[in-house]
């Protein structure tokens, strides 16, 4: 175990060999499953699994992002000696999607998601007798997790939220914003087209990411999305968008419901989700009487979005950090 954990501080280095040996062996042994959503959508599932492992972790991606995307992770959680479950949600990665051009991000009802995930967890999570269950949850899939355990404070030990997306970094002042979002969701048309200044996927170079700064983990990334048109996300819909923004508040007014013991890492330079928002859940988590690990964020210094994506030493502590705080609530 310790000596895994010292390889997370090296990896980049000959990253290819790793990636085309270790992990594409580990990628092998994967089972793809599927279960039944909201809607009668088709949702997919990945899983890893030892009869040795008696602790579960349930990986809840971000927005636009596949399984596909997560067999590092899922390596280093599962020689730490996790199963590991990951979800593809509605309308992206392999699940089925909402509307006739795939590449918009939508949703419904941003509800769907904790639902599908809920489905998910009875499934998998629960029937699979583990003596210690576990979440980490990316971006969008940290607002999921978190209206989850807003419903079902007991079903996990403990959870990992990696820079959360409970506020959106908009590009205009948040009354605009509203205002324009109230206006777009009375015309259907309008409503589940392209929100201003997106479309549909493409490949951006690496100097423009706002994502990452690991070249080697961001053009793999790439390359997955490049190879398997299938799977590709472009930008959301103006209904997502103010789904998502909803969602946000609708955490905020549910902190007192939450009991799970939580684990929030916040991206120093992140430019996607809005860490003013983040505090203030902490914030309102420790006033309700069940604070945040540390009372607080604990920050990754110099790290964007992608939090476990990124460079090896950010990726490492982070890593370190949800792996230790899993290890001491069992």
């Amino acid at each position: 175990m310790n000596q895994h954990k010292a390889s997370w501080l090296r990896r980049e280095k000959a990253f290819a060999a790793f990636a085309t040996g270790p992990l594409l062996d580990f990628w092998h042994s994967r089972e793809e499953l599927e279960f039944t959503g909201v809607g009668n959508l088709t949702l997919r599932y990945v899983r890893f699994t030892s009869p040795q492992h008696k602790r579960v972790i349930l990986i809840v991606p971000g927005r636009i992002e596949s399984y596909i995307k997560y067999p590092e992770l899922a390596y280093d959680l599962f020689h730490c000696g996790f199963d590991v479950v990951i979800l593809d949600h509605r309308g992206q990665g392999r699940s089925d999607r909402l509307l006739e051009d795939s590449h918009r991000g939508h949703v419904a009802e941003f509800t769907h998601y904790v639902d599908d995930l809920e489905t998910l967890y009875l499934k998998e999570i629960i029937s699979g007798h583990y003596q210690q269950r576990y979440a980490l949850a990316h971006s969008m899939g940290g607002a999921i997790l978190t209206l989850f355990l807003a419903r079902q404070p007991q079903a996990f030990h403990a959870a990992a939220l990696v820079a959360p997306m409970f506020g959106i970094a908009l590009p205009l002042p948040s009354f605009l914003a509203h205002r324009i979002l109230d206006w777009a969701e009375k015309r259907p048309a309008m409503r589940d087209g392209y929100a201003l200044g997106t479309g549909r996927w493409r490949a951006h170079p690496f100097g423009i990411n706002r994502l990452t700064h690991s070249t080697e983990r961001y053009r793999r990334n790439l390359r997955f999305y490049a190879d398997d048109p299938a799977i590709r996300v472009g930008g959301p819909t103006y209904h997502w968008v103010r789904e998502g923004i909803h969602a946000g508040r609708n955490i905020i007014s549910q902190v007192d419901k939450i009991t799970t013991p939580l684990l929030l890492l916040q991206a120093s330079d992140d430019r996607v989700v809005d860490n003013r928002s983040q505090d203030l859940f902490c914030a309102a988590m420790a006033a309700a009487g069940h604070p945040c690990e540390g009372n607080k964020p604990r920050v990754i210094d110099g790290a964007r979005h992608e939090i476990l994506f990124e460079k090896d030493e950010m990726r490492a502590e982070a890593l370190n950090a949800v792996v230790d705080f899993f290890s001491s609530h069992h």
